[in-house]
């Protein structure tokens, strides 16, 4: 018996050990990428595919522009939990008008929490959640840095 928990102890603390390096290492490339001649910081491999998607938009005017992170919504009134919400981007339409986008690889209660605010707090804002569906039909396209 005292052989077999040996074992097993010597088992969790390897599982323990590679629960903890799966935990450091980024599934995701984070860092800072110029997008036509706009550099940001990128969160996420898919922020970076979706500014090149926008730009490519851009380039053939079927938007007039775009901006990474520009403004952060505010939630008056709330004391705890989720008190603001930084949209990945601002789209501008030709005609003026703009909306947002998030893009989202997983959405947890905490990102949920944030788009429910918003939608709440600010119900003239538009927002567009761009997930894993809108990536696997936009594969094969590829994006070109112009």
């Amino acid at each position: 018996m005292h052989l077999i928990l040996t074992i097993r102890e010597s088992n969790l603390r390897k599982l323990k050990e590679l629960l903890k390096k799966a935990k450091t290492k980024s599934r995701y490339k984070q860092g800072w990428e110029e997008i036509g001649g706009k550099r940001n910081f990128y969160r996420s491999s898919w922020e970076v595919k979706y500014a090149r998607h926008l730009q490519n938009l851009k380039s053939y005017k079927e938007i007039k522009d775009w901006l990474h992170e520009p403004q952060t919504f505010w939630f008056d009134g709330i004391r705890r939990g989720v008190v603001s919400y930084l949209p990945d981007f601002k789209v501008f339409r030709n005609d003026g008008t703009h909306y947002w986008v998030e893009v989202k690889g997983f959405m947890d209660a905490k990102s949920a929490t944030k788009i429910k605010r918003f939608k709440k707090y600010f119900p003239n804002e538009t927002l567009i959640v761009i997930d894993n569906i809108w990536f696997n039909l936009n594969k094969n396209v590829k994006a070109v840095d112009i």
